[in-house]
């Protein structure tokens, strides 16, 4: 299977779990292909709007490009939503933070690892269970 294909099913997993959790939510088509910034989910359950880039790995850590990461939160911003990044770790589950709370240190790409975001991150149920912000 390759990467694409990974993060897609990765995606319509996090789609239908978060729509049996009481969200509406959208699958943004083409988002990482398009001039134009979008996320990958736009989910709401009217108290709050979320604007997901989904990523899906075998390794520990995860390297976000600080281009896709700006683009998000421009993105959030001109849409009225909150922009959050969720990580699916083969064999380990998905874990959730806000894109505010992910460390900066200056690199050309933020990291995030399994034992930051399991310290300071939502579990998947915790993630679906977010009411007010």
């Amino acid at each position: 299977m390759g990467v694409k294909e990974k993060g897609s099913r990765a995606e319509r997993e996090l789609f239908h779990f978060l729509w049996d959790n009481g969200w509406a939510v959208l699958r943004v088509a083409g988002s990482g292909s398009t001039s134009m910034p979008a996320p990958d989910l736009l989910a709401g359950n009217k108290n709050r709007f979320l604007a997901i880039e989904c990523k899906s790995l075998k390794k520990k850590t995860q390297y976000l490009e600080r281009q896709q990461m700006n683009e998000l939160k421009g993105f959030a911003e001109h849409f009225g939503a909150e922009p959050w990044v969720g990580v699916r770790f083969d064999n380990i589950g998905w874990f959730f933070l806000p894109l505010s709370e992910i460390p900066d240190e200056g690199n050309k790409s933020l990291a995030v690892s399994l034992d930051f975001i399991k310290s300071k991150g939502l579990t998947l149920d915790n993630f679906a269970k977010l009411k007010n912000p």
